[in-house]
């Protein structure tokens, strides 16, 4: 076996080959795939071979494009057979939420690329004589997917890699990895160690267990999925035309036709289990092509409906019972991207739909390691989404509770909590006992909004019952003074004689000069896209505190402590320092009955931070909000939080004090038109495409991206951010909808909310260049005028902030 290679893959399913073979494809052949027995003997060989168009997240849904347009062609392209049958699918709507889900879907679709419409009963009858269509009210029929035969496709994926020059090595078991002083890895196996600059984590149902050879604890759990297959039908016999593949809610599960016979696979809504539970949820290294025993007990309540739906299954016998692991990840998006940590090593593990995203993600993680970006946002599978709190206690509760409800319609506003709490506040409490409402973000619990007691979210695409809650928490902050609990941010301090040489080079804006100074400015990647948001004070000539979304903690500590020399100490300060917001123009003569500190608008300007002592407690006073708003982010050691804020609410009585949640943020922050880091700050976009070059100093020293981003700005570019008012009626933009010019698409939005100050609902989007009438964008179905802002909806001028 050889000693050396760029890349070692672990692993030969379909995650790991899908990789080997875009890499290859690209033109990085020093691949080496790694399989400790034949491929596809962990979960790939047993799937259902399934692969959807439909699914509820925009770039999952590009993942699944890909793989349902590369699979048709891929005989052709490698010469194996894929046993690919695109009979296209259609999955059932019983609710009238469902067939919102229905439209908000069909709306990125034009987007991404797949074929679908909303059919009728009548319709689905046509396509499936043999459907009981009692109580079903639409179906969502997409005509480029159907499923492939999962062994026959995998390898001829392989087939396809080694012909474009990687090597695959089956019967050849990892035993260890380590990485090496020169950043390199030694990866052991039974055959003798290969050197590797960059090691992949494709190990399936293993991935865990090789995660912890870098010492990172990959976030999935393997969980026992049952389909059965049936005797050859009589009805099938005689057709010529296959059944489309039915996914139906009902059911919990899917069916198709197999062959001439049935295929049934549930996903129980209770009573699921673990794989190899008696092991930890670990199979044995010696595992290999292996089954469980089939329980039909487990999935007899849905399988009952399952023959109800398709009584022609119930005459049949049962042939087969296939019971086998699958992975699932906490909220059941694979893990694709960086490995938290460890420069140069990737995880491309955690899928529980495989087949479907084995390409896909092959392709985009293919892109991410040779050129620093993909071409999707890839926020939504980076594994750096998760940190510490994801243990194995955490994931287990949150996998089960995917794995249960895979088949649910994920209706906004839903909070699965499962695994709770996991981060929280000295304030946790006591906002819960005001009515918060909470929910989740990097295993924070953060309130979303405050209700009455005895309050019910009814969940909907279309707007709630929180409508009127949020507008009051909204009009609070923009007529009084309102407060939230935003302890989730990520923060970092930074200090030594070279962290401004070190953050100087890691972001285009330029750093605050003077102490207390306080600064925006985004990290970019070499090819000059968008990759992290931070703001940064000054608190010293080599003090520097470093605050980025929550979301984004893992990812910017990475960033941070790979970038930094022997002359800077980067602290993660996250769970030391809780931070309340007080925003509003009452906020200031709230805070000044709390502190000896001028408050004044000359001694404490906006964009300036101080160290002051607050209701007998010293803080990092920052005078910066996310809403629009004369406010502060009061940053105060975590143990003295509850204290702080009893102290502010007491103080802010008289002016009409009233807490908040994120709905109203966002509501709040669509107003001043301020741009979101995930949503419109993407590694998909640069600084220029997102109308944010007031945030790059091109006359500043060099800094990562900066070449790139110049290379834009010269060429011109390919897509637009555009801030506008939607003609609403009864919903707001959630994100993927599409942007339309007369018959062409020609957008997408990306972030939207009903700006309740404003009374207008509100947008961003990126178009097509020079797009910039005529706009509609398409919500649940229905066009509505799209009417582009020059500036922000409120208070353009920032007299509200400065004031």
């Amino acid at each position: 076996m050889q000693s050396q290679a760029k890349v070692v893959i672990v692993g030969g399913g379909m995650m790991g080959v899908g990789l080997a073979y875009h890499l290859a494809e690209a033109g990085w052949t020093d691949v080496l795939l790694i399989e400790k027995a034949e491929l596809t003997s962990g979960s790939t060989w047993h799937a259902a071979g399934q692969c959807p168009s439909f699914i509820g997240n925009y770039n999952m849904a590009k993942i699944h494009h890909y793989g349902n347009t590369l699979y048709p062609r891929l005989e052709a392209l490698t010469g194996h057979p894929t046993g690919w049958h695109g009979c296209g699918g259609i999955r059932l709507a019983t609710t009238p939420e469902e067939v919102d889900w229905f439209r908000h879907v069909q709306g990125f679709a034009a987007n991404v690329g797949f074929a679908m419409e909303i059919i009728g009963p009548d319709r689905i009858r046509e396509l499936n004589p043999w459907l009981n269509v009692d109580g079903i009210l639409a179906g969502a029929h997409t005509t480029l997917d159907g499923h492939v035969d999962p062994s026959s496709a995998c390898n001829s994926m392989a087939l396809g890699a080694r012909k474009l020059g990687a090597t695959i090595q089956r019967h050849t078991r990892v035993t260890g990895i380590t990485r090496l002083p020169s950043g390199e890895f030694r990866v052991e196996t039974e055959q003798g160690a290969v050197t590797c600059e960059h090691v992949v984590n494709a190990a399936g149902c293993y991935a865990r267990e090789v995660g912890k050879w870098l010492g990172v604890d990959t976030p999935i759990t393997n969980m026992e999925h049952q389909y059965l297959v049936t005797e050859p039908l009589p009805e099938f016999m005689d057709s010529a035309v296959e059944l489309p593949v039915m996914r139906d809610p009902a059911t919990a599960g899917y069916y198709r036709q197999e062959q001439k016979a049935g295929l049934i696979g549930i996903y129980e809504h209770s009573g699921a289990r673990q794989a190899w539970a008696g092991r930890g949820g670990w199979p044995d290294w010696s595992s290999e092509n292996e089954l469980f025993e089939g329980d039909l007990d487990r999935i007899t309540p849905w399988l009952e409906k399952a023959l109800e739906r398709m009584p022609i299954f119930a005459r049949a016998g049962i042939k087969r019972i296939i019971n086998g692991a699958i992975p699932h990840t906490p909220d059941g998006n694979p893990l694709v991207g960086p490995m938290p940590g460890v420069p140069n090593a990737w995880q491309c593990c955690g899928s529980s739909i495989g087949i479907a995203q084995g390409a896909g993600c092959g392709k985009f993680l293919a892109q991410w390691m040779m050129h620093g970006d993909a071409e999707i946002n890839m926020a939504s599978v980076d594994p750096r989404r998760f940190g510490a709190y994801a243990d194995q206690d955490y994931t287990r509760a949150k996998s089960f509770d995917d794995y249960e409800n895979m088949f649910e319609t994920p209706l906004p506003g839903r909070e699965v909590q499962a695994g709770w709490p996991r981060r929280i506040t000295p304030l946790h409490d006591v906002l819960k006992a005001k009515g918060a409402m909470m929910t989740e973000v990097h295993g924070w619990e953060r309130p979303k909004y405050f209700a009455p007691p005895g309050f019910a979210e009814k969940l909907q695409f279309r707007r709630t019952n929180t409508f009127d809650l949020v507008a009051a928490e909204v009009r609070a902050v923009r007529e009084r003074v309102g407060i939230i609990d935003l302890s989730s941010f990520a923060k970092f301090d930074v200090t030594g004689p070279g962290a401004e040489a070190m953050l100087d080079r890691l972001t285009a804006n330029r750093l605050p000069a003077r102490q207390g100074g306080i600064g925006l400015t985004q990290v970019l990647s070499d090819m000059g896209r968008i990759v992290g948001e931070w703001t940064i004070t000054r608190l010293g000539p080599d003090r520097f505190y470093v605050l980025t979304g929550a979301g984004a903690e893992v990812q910017a500590r990475d960033d941070l402590t790979v970038a930094a020399g022997p002359d800077v100490t980067v602290t993660n300060v996250t769970d030391d320092f809780g931070m309340l917001v007080v925003a509003g123009p009452k906020s200031r003569e709230v805070l000044q009955g709390l502190t000896g500190a001028d408050l004044s608008n000359t001694a404490f300007r906006w964009l300036s931070a101080q160290e002051i002592t607050l209701a007998g407690i010293p803080v990092r006073a920052l005078r910066v909000t996310y809403v629009g708003e004369l406010g502060w982010e009061i940053h105060a050691p975590m143990d003295q939080l509850a204290r702080l804020y009893a102290a502010i609410w007491a103080t802010g009585q008289p002016h009409g004090i009233a807490d908040f949640g994120v709905q109203a943020v966002n509501s709040l922050r669509m107003e001043k038109g301020y741009r979101g880091y995930g949503s419109e700050l993407t590694n998909e976009i640069t600084l220029i495409e997102a109308d944010c070059t007031r945030f790059y100093a091109a006359n500043k020293g060099d800094f990562r991206g900066r070449a790139a981003t110049e290379a834009v700005r010269a060429k011109g570019v390919a897509t637009q951010l555009v801030y506008g008012e939607i003609v609403a009626k009864d919903c707001d933009i959630y994100g993927g909808e599409a942007v339309m010019q007369g018959d062409r698409v020609v957008g997408v939005c990306t972030s939207g909310a009903f700006g309740h100050a404003t009374g207008k609902s509100l947008t961003f989007a990126y178009v097509d260049p020079g797009a910039d009438t005529g706009l509609e964008v398409v919500i649940l179905g229905e066009r509505r005028p799209l009417t582009l802002l020059a500036a922000p909806a409120w208070d353009p001028a920032n007299a509200r902030q400065k004031a």
